[in-house]
């Protein structure tokens, strides 16, 4: 239910603006300044909410615009008094904002009847009032050199802005509390406050929202007297049928909106709509297609055509239900065990990015998280001991801990799932016992074997050693080589002279895409990895927990999934045979794992072929890093073949890789002054430069990949496209499909299959073109070629299929295009991999006001998080975490896991 995004380093506030009622929120755009705070609370009223949390107890008063302004600005909104020092960098953090969310079905049922309104209300009240005595008591500032001596807060200030709608104009209540940076320690001083730890607090502000929302009795209790109850999921069950109409609702306003705001641009140029003009293509938009639409849109009106929605998607709104009672478990009747266990898989499952680590915080909020689907009921007092004693149990029983000093701060990530911390070690040990020496074929043989292939192709001298070495003896291969440098013609060689030793060679890769698309290319058998593992016996499935549990079934046994008898496998592989890996910096530790024991069984042999550089896997990275480091036989490639322009490859090469923050910066400054950088000033400047750049390259008849930091950032920007597309008739609306999440989808779209189905033969993330919808069926062909056809169903499409115009990183890992342009807010895999799938042109698109802040965006989003591949790797990174981290000056004074579980004290 809380939802906490920080506010962006490059542009500080967040930025609401008022649409067509106060009210509604949109994050489309950001300020540079305090003023900004004005802009987003323009819809508001004169005066706003000022909530003082001083040692637990709270305190309100109001601000005026001009004082909330000072008060975003760090000045004191009543005296004038600046606090503290200014902050140096001038588009630094001012506020932080947290989300206080729910399921739409709650605002569904606040719209349906008042006292439900007034309950929800209360719910939120309550929640934003435990969320700021905790930023109060868990926080804390920084103080001494460098930041080195944490200090606890004595108080915080946050300002509470309520939103009735989405930014689609359809009912969503939710809150933004903003929290300054300025706070006040026990000290008296004000300063900044320790960013890191408001950060990661966010998970645990999170998992409170989600236990307020699921196990408040006072809420439970106002629902089921109007006959309400909640589902598994937390969705109000009742009214979970009336969310996906309004969802797909929302979509047809933001493509609506899209498509007037760009007409309004192209008769304006070089204008930017004022609120005015927003307001009235809100209207527009929002009553666009609706049954006897008003011509102007108010409060009354906007309630009244919703209701009406409603009641038309479902008469018996109309009727009053009979209370019942809400059945619930009490504290004393959970599982205690099974709920340690799922706080782990949460924190684990949340660890990817950090090798495997967590923190106490993490563990914290997993915990939370599993009483919250517990289906206990009771008031958040009488859960705290429980927190407390599920956190510990979690610890004791289902963790390795790294650093165990005893003033280690909660938000530190020094603690490893026990599960993960043995996965990682068996790899180890499997993969170094693997590891033995033999012949490479010689250099001469495979260079003439390349020219019988492709008389016209001359592999370089990596190209020609990596080929050699999988067509050797070596039992592990590893090859690493940066986007462009050939890898798929160097397998294709390999696969030849190993065919001509009578060796075969079968190509596996973590997606079934990949892996159909390099045995395509290399004349070679392919496998997705999991189709190879599943037929040497290998299952995975949920456990209790949630965890994913990995075993491998003998022969004669049955399967427990499907009760069948494995019968072995059926994909033959003999000794001496090479099992390539191909992408395999995204093979994660469980399948790599189940990979080594298919490759002793059968004898064969493996290479890894891949780049660490480019999108890690979705589960536990470092299986490739440890295939590299034990491999007996080790190849790099380096020589760019990819790009039009060689002096681009270079820098692809500087952008791999960057030697820290001095390298980093020169190859930003390079990017700029190469004209590989476009500036914006906020993200709806981005997203349009995105759409442009889509349109200006199909209309020169050029591929082009758009990529993006999140899928929900790439499904916007293909509603923008599609709504263009639909303006100027470029897509037939008389043909729609309902793809997922309720999108609208037309014929002459650009979408992608988003499961693999071996039935209808499409593959996860393979983008096709809508050619027709029919009553039994919806017709793609490939966008890659117009003759490859496939029939979908409707379900299907309401599940697994989306617009496509955009993706993220690992839509478009493994592609190539004539250009490639990525937005904003990507991390340093997502900026390598999406500057480096143009052969012609490639560009970033950064949110800065400046070149200079552009250089800065552009350093620290080339900033990595070293792969963890072994205990003692994550044991080291854990160690500088907390060597980074301000620490008590006066002994261990951070906060205990029951301190942790418990918050604040009621005041």
């Amino acid at each position: 239910m809380a939802r906490w995004k920080r506010g962006q380093a490059a542009q500080g506030v967040k930025q609401a603006v008022h649409y067509a009622f106060g009210g509604v929120c949109d994050a489309t755009l950001t300020a540079k300044t305090a003023d900004g705070a004005l802009a987003a609370a323009g819809y508001a009223d004169a005066v706003m909410t000022r909530y003082i949390v001083e040692n637990g107890a709270i305190r309100d008063d109001l601000l005026t615009r001009s004082q909330l302004k000072d008060w975003v600005d760090g000045v004191d909104p009543l005296t004038g008094e600046r606090r503290g020092r200014d902050l140096e960098s001038p588009v630094a953090d001012l506020i932080l904002d947290a989300t206080i969310n729910a399921p739409k079905s709650f605002s569904i049922a606040a719209m349906l009847d008042p006292e439900l309104a007034a309950a929800y209300e209360d719910l939120q009240d309550r929640l934003r009032d435990r969320i700021i005595k905790l930023w109060q008591s868990q926080l804390n500032a920084r103080r001494g050199k460098q930041g080195c001596i944490r200090e606890d807060l004595a108080r915080v200030e946050v300002v509470e802005l309520q939103h009735e709608r989405s930014r689609s104009l359809d009912p969503h209540k939710h809150r933004h509390l903003w929290l300054n940076v300025k706070v006040q320690g026990v000290d008296g001083k004000w300063s900044n406050v320790d960013t890191r730890v408001a950060l990661r607090f966010q998970n645990v502000l999170n998992a409170e929202g989600d236990l307020a929302s699921r196990t408040d009795p006072v809420w439970i209790a106002a629902l089921a007297a109007k006959g309400f109850t909640l589902n598994s999921d937390g969705e109000i069950a009742q009214l979970l049928h009336l969310v996906r109409p309004l969802s797909k609702r929302a979509a047809q306003i933001e493509a609506n909106k899209s498509a007037h705001l760009r007409a309004w641009r192209e008769q304006h140029p070089g204008e930017e709509p004022s609120s005015t003009v927003l307001a009235q293509i809100d209207h527009w938009a929002w009553a666009a297609g609706r049954p006897n639409k008003p011509g102007l849109v108010d409060e009354d009106d906007w309630a009244s055509v919703v209701m009406g929605e409603l009641l038309s998607e479902d008469p018996d709104l109309r009727r009053s239900r009979p209370a019942v009672t809400p059945r619930a478990l009490a504290p004393q009747d959970l599982d205690m065990n099974l709920l340690a266990a799922k706080a782990i898989v949460d924190a684990d499952a949340r660890s990817t990015g950090t090798g495997g680590r967590f923190s106490d915080m993490d563990v914290r909020a997993g915990a939370i998280r599993s009483i919250s689907a517990s289906g206990v009921s009771a008031d958040r007092t009488e859960l705290a001991a429980l927190i407390a004693e599920v956190c510990s149990l979690a610890i004791r029983t289902h963790t390795v801990t790294l650093l165990s000093e005893p003033d280690i701060p909660a938000h530190i990530k020094r603690r490893m799932a026990t599960a993960t911390a043995t996965l990682k070690a068996t790899v180890a040990q499997r993969t170094e016992a693997l590891a033995v020496a033999g012949e490479v074929l010689s250099m001469d043989e495979t260079t003439a074997i390349a020219r019988a292939i492709e008389p016209d192709r001359i592999l370089d001298e990596d190209q020609v050693k990596g080929a050699s070495s999988i067509a050797g003896t070596d039992r592990v291969v590893a090859i690493a080589g940066a986007a462009g440098t050939g890898k798929t013609t160097m397998l294709k060689v390999a696969g030849a002279a190993l065919r001509r030793q009578g060796r075969n060679m079968l190509i596996v890769a973590p997606t079934k895409k990949a892996s159909a698309v390099a045995g395509r290319e290399t004349n070679s058998a392919s496998s997705s990895l999991h189709q190879l593992l599943h037929d040497y016996g290998w299952r995975w499935q949920s456990s209790r927990a949630g965890a994913t549990e990995w075993f491998c079934l003998r022969v004669g046994d049955a399967d427990p999934i499907t009760g069948v008898e494995y019968s072995g496998p059926r994909i033959r592989i003999r000794p001496g045979d090479r099992i390539v890996v191909d992408e395999a910096g995204m093979l994660d530790l469980e399948a790599a794992n189940a990979l080594l024991d298919v490759v002793h069984r059968t004898g064969a042999s493996v290479a890894v072929v891949g780049d660490q550089q480019q999108a890690l896997p979705i589960g536990h990275s470092g299986a490739m890093a440890l295939f590299w480091r034990r491999a007996t036989r080790q190849i790099e490639l380096v020589a760019i073949h990819r790009f039009e322009d060689h002096m681009w490859g270079d820098l692809s090469l500087k952008l791999r890789k960057p030697r820290g923050a001095e390298d980093a910066a020169k190859v930003a400054e390079e990017l700029i002054t190469t004209g590989h950088v476009v500036l914006a000033n906020n993200d709806l400047e981005a997203r349009d430069a995105l759409v442009h750049a889509w349109f200006e390259a199909t209309g020169k008849r050029q591929s082009i990949a758009l990529v993006t930091a999140t899928h929900a950032e790439a499904q916007a920007v293909s509603e923008d496209i599609q709504a263009r597309r639909v303006a100027t008739g470029a897509v037939d609306t008389r043909g729609c499909v309902t793809g997922m999440e309720g999108q609208p989808i037309f014929v002459g779209d650009v979408v992608q299959t988003r499961r693999n189905n071996a039935k209808i033969d499409v593959q996860n993330r393979q983008n096709w073109i809508v050619r027709q919808v029919a009553g039994d069926h919806v017709l793609l062909a490939s966008a890659n070629d117009s003759t490859d056809l496939r029939k979908i169903t409707h379900a299907y499409a309401g599940s697994h299929l989306h617009l496509a115009y955009a993706t993220t990183v690992y839509g478009v890992q493994g592609e190539t295009t004539d250009v490639s342009v990525v937005g904003p807010g990507v991390d340093a895999a997502g900026l390598y991999v999406g500057m480096t799938r143009g052969k012609t042109d490639n560009r970033a698109i950064v949110l800065a006001p400046t070149r200079a802040r552009a250089t800065e965006q552009l350093v620290e989003t080339m900033q990595r998080q070293a792969v963890e591949e072994t205990i003692d790797k994550s044991r080291t990174a854990a160690r500088e975490e907390l060597n980074r981290a301000a620490r008590g000056d006066t002994g261990p004074n951070q906060p205990s896991i029951s301190k942790l579980a418990s918050g604040p004290a009621p005041s």
